[in-house]
């Protein structure tokens, strides 16, 4: 980099650094929302250049930054419309059953979809594109983001899945008379610590909001302490937890062995579970493994590990039986979670790549105990739910993986402990569904 470059450049900086501090010190006897609003709309000015930049070098990194912007078509929606919002994939996954009981509810009503980054923009639209009369982008916290987004919108309730606080976006909702709902909401340590910090100004935000429905009575006090209403701030428990049992009889030969469940593999997975199936095999002569790919096009690569190891293996398309082998394939399609039902205890893959987990629910739902390698972060909450009590497993490592499906196996007691302790937690947590149905069916009986 040349003398005259860098020294453009840090003349560049320093004239930023003195225009945000002189901008701080004008603003300091208004209103933090104020502040807020200002210096965002500021600091998104200073960086657009460089937005742009990065742009040329990773799209993917700033997708749906128009949409963001507020530049979008503006939908044929009417004045009633229900808007969800759930910022990536596992907000968006919770809110799936929610999403399609208010189709049925509220027939007069539109329905908008928002999320915050692409993958969850992708599954939405691959869940919703039935259900949904619009699917886009939540916007950016900036003044004139918000106001665009919300002319063309024009939502009479927004549902913001887990807590995120945007206080410009609020402040405006509540400015315009639009209804505004946390619901599912939740906070970690980390994050309330920081939250903390600022309660005053998060107070602020809170007060904005119509009603505050959380998961737990830990999350509700921790958004009670940093400033939200108690008069409107509940307990709703967790949608994730709306799962169906299937009432369908499944006869795949089952009877007399305990099944495992290895669902949703990805690529390495596999051979983890297999490897530790055919060690458990020796010593455990009654199981069988249900294997069930993420992807059928693997299956090529699946079968020779399979005939490596000398298992004998059918498919599920063939009709064939845990009578006559020791792994069956899975390879026909939306079947997985009715599985659930005839096994002992679940895998679910995805976990040991970075693919972020799957949903545990659909084997919890039938009382069944569920593992899972590190990565969930499409269902944290979920996962550290059930392993606070003792309904599921997160382990680090195949070695952990084997030694815990080694205990489920030769524990007898440890076992059905486990089973019961998922019923009590799924149990526990499930109403939440009707109790947002029913907080709507108020809202609009109230506000006419």
């Amino acid at each position: 980099m040349s003398s005259c470059l860098l020294y453009n450049l840090l003349v560049m900086i320093t004239y930023t650094i003195i225009l945000i501090l002189l901008i701080l010190v004008v603003v300091s006897m208004f209103s933090e929302l104020f502040l807020y609003g200002l210096v965002s709309t500021l600091l998104f000015i200073i960086i657009l250049p460089f937005y742009y930049i990065v742009r040329v070098f990773n799209r993917k990194f700033l997708f749906g930054w128009r949409e963001k912007l507020g530049f979008f078509k503006s939908p044929k929606l009417g004045d009633k419309v229900i808007m969800y919002h759930g910022v990536s994939v596992g907000e968006i996954i919770a809110l799936e059953n929610l999403i399609k009981r208010t189709k049925v509810e509220f027939p007069d009503y539109k329905i908008v979809v928002t999320t915050g980054t692409k993958t969850g923009q992708e599954i939405a639209l691959k869940k919703y594109a039935q259900v949904a009369d619009f699917i886009t982008y939540f916007p950016f916290d900036i003044p004139f983001c918000v106001d665009a987004f919300l002319n063309k919108i024009k939502p009479t309730v927004v549902l913001i899945a887990e807590t995120e606080l945007w206080p410009v976006f609020s402040f405006f909702c509540r400015a315009r008379g639009i209804y505004l709902y946390t619901i599912n909401g939740r906070m970690s340590d980390s994050t309330y610590k920081l939250y903390k910090m600022f309660a005053h100004f998060f107070e602020m935000v809170l007060s904005k909001y119509t009603k505050i429905l959380t998961q737990s009575e830990i999350d509700m006090n921790k958004l009670i302490s940093i400033g939200a209403p108690k008069d409107r701030t509940s307990v709703m428990k967790n949608l994730k937890f709306d799962v169906k049992k299937s009432d369908e009889h499944i006869d795949i030969g089952q009877d007399g062995y305990r099944v495992i469940v290895a669902g949703s593999t990805h690529k390495g997975e596999d051979e983890i579970i297999l490897d530790i199936f055919n060690e458990k095999l020796k010593r455990y002569s009654d199981i069988k493994l249900l294997l069930v790919p993420r992807h059928l096009t693997r299956l090529p690569q699946i079968t020779p590990i399979i005939d490596e190891l000398g298992l004998k293996y059918g498919f599920r398309s063939k009709n064939d039986s845990f009578k006559d082998v020791d792994v069956l394939i899975l390879d026909t399609m939306g079947e997985l979670s009715k599985m659930y039902a005839i096994c002992d205890f679940a895998f679910i893959g995805g976990s040991f790549n970075k693919t972020g987990g799957h949903n545990p629910l659909e084997a919890t739902v039938y009382s069944k105990p569920t593992i899972t390698g590190p990565s969930i972060h499409n269902f944290r909450d979920i996962y550290w739910l059930l392993s606070q009590n003792k309904a599921g497993k997160i382990v680090k490592t195949p070695k952990e993986l084997s030694d815990y499906i080694e205990l489920l196996l030769s524990d007898t007691a440890f076992y059905n402990q486990a089973c019961k302790d998922c019923e009590t937690v799924f149990n526990d947590q499930q109403g939440a569904l009707d109790i947002v149905i029913d907080e709507l069916k108020q809202l609009f009986l109230e506000n006419p």
